[in-house]
């Protein structure tokens, strides 16, 4: 090899140390500042969260020290407005208006459910307090409003209006049940029969079966199954409600398609029913005979001998309607006007609670939870003495959709056999009585 090439070749390898060498050097300052740089961003976010909680802090301080003027409600920033507005500036007209209950009631109730409701304060935030979860879920069941409006209201995120919700809801049917929807004892038996019997007309009558059918959004699956009779999307519920206007049985809820006397042969009310289980011990007589406590319910279930209902008109072969006889055109009035009753219960719950009478747009798994805690609420405030303002009924009477009339069940088609010969022992009372 010449002096030539290997010259060449010794520079060729010195050019390829020094391009390494600077290659190197460039990778290890690159290296340095993104090290310092994720120093930096470290630091910043430990001062952050140390100034968060410090602030937290002085801002506790200042509230446990300091009295501060209230302002009007439309000035109010939404953090304060729970704390510095309901809480001080809401008169017992406004506790009905926005809860639907009185103080006391929502006292009591924040009570009942605080083991299942409370949460424990973390390093970097304080738990929600149980009066505000409770007022949050409140608000919706009785607004039926957005979420994003109650979490602007509140000052809270609409994720965590939506779990206040759903918490609520299970704490009522987990803890209140027991209390507030259960089987009547043998004295409410006898209370609700005297009430049927002195402020509706029809004696030996304890309860009505009615249904109940609340709008839904179209669900992901299976829609054309929640079409109810009038032709929207709905779940259906089935109650009983007392002489007093509680609700005694609650089965809830079925796609609005459902035939209502399939859940009725389904749900625990006919087990508890057809064996007497709505009676006292000593089977009361009535003209003259021993029979138990009976329930009224509408055309669309069976005729059973503990459950009255009104006899369906008759058709002439030419397909006209003939006149029913006397008696039984009598029994029909009578039954009519006893099931005024459960209707006027359902209208109470759902001036209440109007996310029963407008379309709820919230999940079929917690739909069928929603009812039973709003029939277990409306039962509550019932026996609390709280009062109902008829403007709220007027609310109702207005809502989008009616609720829809079920198809009579064809006569006899699951009829008990000695049903008919009961039916016939409450026409010759209201004969009698009418003469």
């Amino acid at each position: 090899m010449s002096n030539e090439e290997q010259q060449r070749s010794l520079m060729f390898l010195l050019t390829y140390m020094l391009l390494k060498r600077r290659r190197d050097i460039n990778h290890a300052d690159i290296q340095r500042r993104d090290e310092i740089q994720r120093r930096i961003r470290h630091r910043q976010y430990f001062f952050q969260r140390q100034r968060r909680m410090l602030m937290m802090m002085i801002a506790g301080g200042m509230r446990s020290n300091v009295r501060i003027r209230t302002r009007p409600w439309t000035t109010t920033p939404r953090s304060d407005w729970w704390e510095r507005v309901v809480m001080t500036e809401f008169q017992p007209s406004d506790w009905l208006d926005k809860f639907r209950m009185s103080r006391e009631t929502f006292f009591y109730l924040c009570e009942k459910l605080r083991p299942r409701l409370a949460r424990q304060d973390t390093s970097f935030r304080l738990a929600l307090p149980v009066e505000k979860r409770v007022a949050v879920a409140l608000w919706r069941l009785a607004s039926n409003v957005e979420y994003r409006t109650i979490s602007s209201l509140f000052g809270v995120g609409k994720s965590t209006v939506c779990r206040c919700v759903r918490d609520m809801c299970h704490a009522i049917v987990a803890l209140l049940s027991s209390t507030y929807l259960r089987p009547p004892t043998e004295q409410e038996l006898e209370e609700s029969a005297q009430l049927f019997h002195s402020y509706l007309g029809f004696p030996h009558c304890v309860a009505a079966i009615t249904t109940l059918h609340t709008a839904i959004i179209t669900p992901s699956s299976n829609a054309s199954d929640y079409a109810n009779p009038a032709g929207w999307l709905s779940v259906l519920s089935q109650v009983s409600v007392c002489g007093q206007g509680y609700f005694w049985d609650v089965c809830a809820s079925f796609p609005g398609g459902t035939d209502p006397a399939e859940i009725l042969q389904n749900s625990a009310l006919w087990a508890t029913a057809a064996e007497g289980g709505l009676s006292p011990a000593q089977t009361p007589v009535f003209m003259g005979k021993p029979l138990r406590y009976v329930l009224l319910g509408e055309a669309c279930y069976p005729l059973q001998s503990w459950l009255m209902k009104a006899y369906p008109e008759q058709k002439s072969r030419r397909g006209c309607r003939t006149a029913l006889p006397e008696p039984q055109q009598l029994f029909n009035r009578r039954l009519g006007r006893a099931l005024r009753a459960s209707e006027e219960a359902l209208l109470r719950l759902r001036a209440r609670w109007q996310c029963l009478s407008k379309r709820n747009d919230c999940g079929l798994d917690v739909v069928p939870t929603m009812m039973l805690a709003c029939c277990i609420l409306h039962n509550m405030c019932e026996s609390h003495g709280d009062a109902f303002k008829a403007e709220w009924q007027v609310e109702v009477c207005e809502a989008e959709n009616p609720q829809p009339c079920h198809k009579a069940l064809a006569p006899a088609s699951m009829d008990q056999s000695d049903a008919e010969e009961v039916r016939g022992l409450f026409c010759d009372y209201f004969q009698q009585q009418r003469t």
